[in-house]
């Protein structure tokens, strides 16, 4: 069971306003509950081609294709993730600490049309993500190691931008994949899969089509990740057997510092 310390401090990292008494159950209560929802359940499992090609298309029977993807069911997704100078995101997963957060900016497809800023926060196996749109100007800020100015019209930038000041956070590696999703509206399921999945320790190269990356999966290999907020529906889980894939936790940030292409963190 969670605390009440740890929802106070769950909600207040959500954008909640500081608890000043804990009198009013009914209020706390519901802070408790909105401190749950922001939260989703996320799992991870290992698949090699066959098990790939046969969830698919069970997964393409069942669910809907996310309206992003074109023709191909598909969207390359390229994010440039964040660490301080004593790689604390890197050890803080190495160790398999419970509560922690990443900060990166991703695009899809290679496009620098719409860029977003994002922190996603991991507490009991369960995860939060908060974002907001920056503009290219701002991301080749952060390519060159710094911080930009926050644009006060854009919700939520301000608060993400002090933040990675505070932690005095800088580009530490490239992580690209190539992402099938699908969707299904009860209990806001969300199932991909993501294959090819590569390290680049070029950050400069973020927006570089011809950007060097390695694998770091054995080729076949793919993560099929399952994300749902309050209920996983009986007739989904069947269907991907989930009960019989090697679950994993995998962290594709994790291994692409330790597996880049210029030959391991430290490099």
């Amino acid at each position: 069971m969670i605390r009440q310390r740890e929802l106070t401090e769950l909600f207040r990292e959500n954008g909640g306003n500081r608890m000043t008494s804990y009198e009013d159950n009914t209020m706390l209560g519901q802070r408790k509950e909105d401190a749950r929802k922001s939260y989703r359940h996320e799992y991870k499992y290992l698949l090699n081609a066959a098990d790939e090609a046969v969830l698919k298309m069970r997964a393409e029977g069942l669910l809907s294709p996310d309206p992003h993807v074109g023709r191909d069911g598909k969207y390359i997704v390229r994010s440039l993730y964040f660490d301080d100078w004593d790689d604390r995101c890197y050890y803080e997963n190495e160790a398999g600490e419970d509560r922690r957060e990443k900060y990166r900016i991703r695009i899809y497809d290679l496009n620098d049309r719409y860029i977003t800023l994002e922190k996603k926060s991991k507490l009991r196996g369960m995860t939060n993500k908060t974002s907001c749109p920056i503009t290219l100007e701002q991301c080749n800020v952060f390519m060159k190691g710094g911080i930009p100015d926050a644009d006060r019209k854009i919700p939520g930038q301000q608060a993400l931008l002090y933040e990675m000041r505070v932690k005095v956070l800088r580009p530490a590696v490239i992580v690209q994949y190539v992402r099938t999703p699908y969707i299904y509206q009860a209990g806001n399921v969300r199932v991909t899969f993501d294959s090819c999945i590569a390290s680049g320790g070029a950050v400069d190269s973020f927006f570089d089509e011809n950007a060097q990356t390695r694998q770091i999966l054995e080729k076949g290999r793919s993560i099929l990740e399952v994300k749902w907020d309050a209920f996983l529906p009986d007739h989904i889980k069947q269907v991907l057997e989930l009960d019989t894939l090697q679950w994993t936790s995998f962290s594709k940030y994790y291994l692409c510092r330790k597996y880049n292409d210029r030959g391991g963190l430290r490099s």
